[in-house]
Parts: C-alpha cells; sequence; structure tokens
C-alpha cells in the first residue's frame, strides 16, 4: 500500500503477523473495477452538494398562480408551465442519482478502510448497475425546449404526450430508484450505522392516460 505520494505506507508493528496493514492517514482506497474512479471532490462533499442543489432543481408551482397566469394569457403560460415541468424532472432525477452515487462512494470508502468491502462487493456491484440504469431513463428527448417547440407547432397536442413520457419516466426513475436505496440500507446496516430503508409504497402506478385524454378534450383543454 502507499499513500497519496506513492510512499510506501508505515507498517503497524503491534499488528499480528500476516494482517493486513492499516490505512495510513489521508490514503485513498483502491476502487473496484465495477465502480467508476473517485472523483477529487470528497464522496462526502458531493453528498452534501446533491442535498444542498434541491431547491435549485425541484421547483414548486402554485397552482392557483399558475391557472390565473394562464386564464390571463388565454393559454400562453401553460407552455412556460410545460417548459418547467419537463426541465424539473430532468434536473431532479439527474441530482437524485448524483445524491445516490456520492452515498455509494462515501459507502465503498467506509467498507474498505474497516475491511468489509469484499464482502460487500456483491451489493456494491448491483448498486453501481442500478445507477447506471438510472442515468438510462430519459437520457434522449427529455430537452424542455424541444418539447415546448413541438407543442406550440401542434397547437398543444404534443404537450399532452410529454405528461405521458414524464409520468412512464417517473415511474421507471422511482422503482429503479426504490433498488438503489435498498442496497445502500443494507450496506450501511452492515456498516452499523441506521438508514431509513426505501418506501415501495411510493412508487405510483400509471395514470389512466386515455381517461385523462378524454377529459381533457370533453372540458376544451
Amino acid at each position: 500500500m502507499s499513500d497519496l505520494q506513492g510512499r510506501p505506507a508505515p507498517s503497524d508493528p503491534s499488528a499480528p503477523p500476516g494482517s493486513a496493514p492499516a490505512p495510513a492517514p489521508g490514503s485513498v482506497p483502491p476502487v473496484p473495477p465495477h465502480l467508476p474512479p473517485l472523483p477529487v471532490v470528497a464522496p462526502v462533499d458531493r453528498l452534501y452538494a446533491a442535498w444542498q442543489r434541491r431547491g435549485e432543481t425541484d421547483y414548486l408551482f402554485d397552482f392557483w398562480t399558475a391557472l390565473g397566469w394562464t386564464v390571463l394569457t388565454a393559454g400562453g403560460f401553460w407552455f412556460y408551465v410545460l417548459f418547467q415541468l419537463v426541465r424539473r424532472l430532468r434536473d431532479h432525477h439527474a441530482r437524485r442519482r448524483e445524491l445516490l452515487g456520492a452515498a455509494l462512494a462515501f459507502a465503498w470508502e467506509q467498507a474498505w478502510r474497516r475491511g468489509v468491502a469484499d464482502e460487500l462487493t456483491p451489493s456494491f456491484e448491483r448498486a453501481a448497475a442500478h445507477l447506471e440504469a438510472m442515468g438510462d431513463v430519459g437520457r434522449d428527448g427529455r430537452d424542455p425546449a424541444v418539447w415546448v417547440a413541438l407543442s406550440v407547432v401542434s397547437g398543444g397536442l404534443l404537450g399532452v404526450l410529454a405528461f405521458v413520457v414524464m409520468d412512464r419516466d417517473l415511474i421507471a426513475h422511482d422503482r429503479i430508484e426504490a433498488a438503489v436505496e435498498y442496497e445502500l440500507w443494507a450496506i450501511f446496516g452492515r456498516l452499523g450505522v441506521e438508514v431509513p430503508g426505501p418506501d415501495a409504497r411510493r412508487v405510483k402506478g400509471p395514470d389512466r392516460y386515455g381517461l385523462r385524454i378524454l377529459a381533457l378534450v370533453a372540458t376544451a383543454g
């Protein structure tokens, strides 16, 4: 083992013969092949930064204000609503993936330092695979400006399709996210840290798209 400058780490004379040397202060655990290289930023700092960005990504509407502006602008404000909803879903998913990825990197760091990394490697591999799948959800065709332009050109019809696509993305993303959270729950439990387990009930079912579109047509929007 070597420290950050490449020098051999000093051995512990009190350690039993044949045992692995203790990590040197400031040393970085080796990264297994199933995880990406550790970034320069410490995992705990990445975790905190992703948590802090919630106010930037999770845009909240005031329903009555949005409805009032939609009426006053003869429906024009609806396109702004569509833009913000698509952008919110995209940015929220990216932030959640970064948050969970940072938590996984931090857990790997702690598992290595405590000597249980090999034991927990299967859980880390499953979580890493789920994270990769999470990045594939909504990767193509989720640009809010494109959806607004298509909605304007189609007279709002493709805006309805955008809501269907967003709903399906939300369901797929939430299911994968729950799988990552389950692995993290098991990993941190092995490390002696109690964290909340995933709530499978939070994963919503698909909306009844046909009935909603029928109601939209019946009420003239």
